[in-house]
């Protein structure tokens, strides 16, 4: 198997082809603006908007990189969370949703460009092994805020 169908792999296992984890995709299904901002009590805590943001972020980072792109929007990780505003209204969490998408469908689309020559060029295989982990994660941390507020399926 090649290196990028391998990579293709994990970043669709990560994003919605469930397998040992649930995946991004569902884990925002159903949700509305105010459940998307809501936050447990505490300090550290994040809402689903503000991980939603921040992975959009990487994401959207590391396609202009595969690209070839310039990235002007250097964001420090606290930042991140905050790179998409958050609204009251449900389209625009809805808009939040489907640029989640995008960005996840054009990181494929750059991906599937590239040989296994080039991922290993500046480390590139590492880089996106290190943003589906990351993602893993963070989609974690979005259902067990769900299941917080009661908000995530029984039947999950």
């Amino acid at each position: 198997m090649k290196k990028v169908d391998l990579l293709m792999h994990a970043l669709d296992s990560t994003f919605d082809q469930e397998s040992w984890f649930a995946p991004f995709k569902p884990s925002m299904e159903g949700i509305t603006a105010e459940q998307a901002k809501w936050k447990p009590e505490g300090e550290a805590t994040k809402s689903i908007w503000e991980n939603a943001s921040h992975l959009i972020y990487y994401k959207e980072r590391l396609t202009a990189k595969l690209e070839g792109r310039d990235w002007t929007q250097n964001l420090d990780g606290d930042e991140t969370f905050h790179y998409v505003p958050q609204s009251d209204e449900d389209e625009e969490w809805h808009q939040v949703v489907e640029r989640a998408g995008k960005a996840h469908n054009q990181l494929r689309e750059a991906l599937s460009q590239l040989t296994d020559d080039q991922l290993e060029k500046e480390s590139l295989d590492e880089k996106l092994l290190d943003i589906f982990l990351h993602d893993a994660y963070h989609t974690g941390q979005i259902i067990q805020i769900r299941k917080l507020q009661g908000s995530w399926p029984a039947n999950r």
